[in-house]
């Protein structure tokens, strides 16, 4: 039997505009990539414009998108704020908001201090509360709003060595689910992507604190993480671009309020 009426996973993002944070590299810029593949304009969004220009050349146009670039440091959110308000007051409008930050350093909680906690609030909670606070009419007018936020599985399962981090992403993913809670009644759906160990220079950079640290190699640090990991290797940063696409189609308009592990089956609990 032949089944004609079939209906297509929709992930066409064709007239929607997708704001990107910290997309000049890494798993920012390889969701920039993947959202402009599937039709969206993409607005990168980070501090470093020689490397947002150089990702602008590579977005794809063949669907006759329009692509930009902001710049603000999200050590200050007075900066974000203002440099999105800025852009939505000239009559913008952003669909898709992905938040997404470089994680602090590495070391026990016991040892950090205040500043590393106020900084990294900063970056990963005020300016994603900020962003939606801007963006969020447009959603509401558009009809059309998603929101993703680049975390961590230590939401999930606190990791050792990150005190900071493990705080400042457990705060975060408890602010995702309380907007989702609240932008729902608005058809706006919340989420967010938990990266496993991704191949990345974050991930290049903690494993070499730890060498430093602990004086195991580099190699030998890299085994003992990958003995973790059931699939034995580090995500490829598009792997994390696929999750947040679909997270941001019309296909996954009934997902909202998720932590989703995308880390090859590192994380044990459910």
């Amino acid at each position: 039997m032949i089944f004609s009426n079939i209906a297509t996973m929709n992930l066409n993002l064709s007239n929607k505009t997708a704001l990107v944070c910290g997309s000049s590299q890494g798993i920012g810029k390889a969701i920039a990539l993947e959202l402009a593949l599937l039709g969206s304009n993409v607005i990168l969004f980070a501090r470093n414009e020689s490397g947002l220009k150089e990702v602008k050349e590579l977005l794809d146009t063949s669907k006759n998108q329009q692509h930009d670039y902001l710049i603000a440091d999200f050590n200050n959110v007075d900066n974000v704020k203002h440099t999105i308000e800025d852009y939505i007051t000239k009559g913008n409008i952003i669909n898709i908001l992905v938040n997404n930050s470089g994680g602090p350093s590495g070391g026990p909680i016991t040892e950090a201090g205040q500043e590393e906690f106020l900084e990294t609030f900063t970056r990963h909670l005020l300016c994603n509360q900020t962003l939606v606070q801007v963006v969020k009419e447009g959603m509401i007018t558009s009809s059309y709003g998603r929101i993703v936020n680049i975390i961590s599985t230590s939401v999930k399962e606190p990791l050792a060595g990150l005190g900071v981090s493990n705080t400042i992403r457990g705060a975060v993913a408890s602010w995702s689910k309380t907007m989702a809670g609240e932008l729902g009644t608005h058809g706006i759906t919340v989420n967010n992507v938990l990266p496993g160990a991704t191949n990345t220079v974050r991930l290049e950079s903690l494993i070499k604190i730890k060498s430093e640290k602990t004086g195991q190699s580099v190699d030998e640090i890299k085994g003992d993480w990958l003995n973790k990991i059931p699939l034995n290797r580090f995500a490829d940063a598009s792997e994390i671009a696929n999750a947040v696409a679909f997270l941001v189609s019309p296909a996954a308009g009934y997902i909202n309020g998720i932590n989703l592990p995308v880390d090859g089956g590192r994380t044990s609990c459910l």
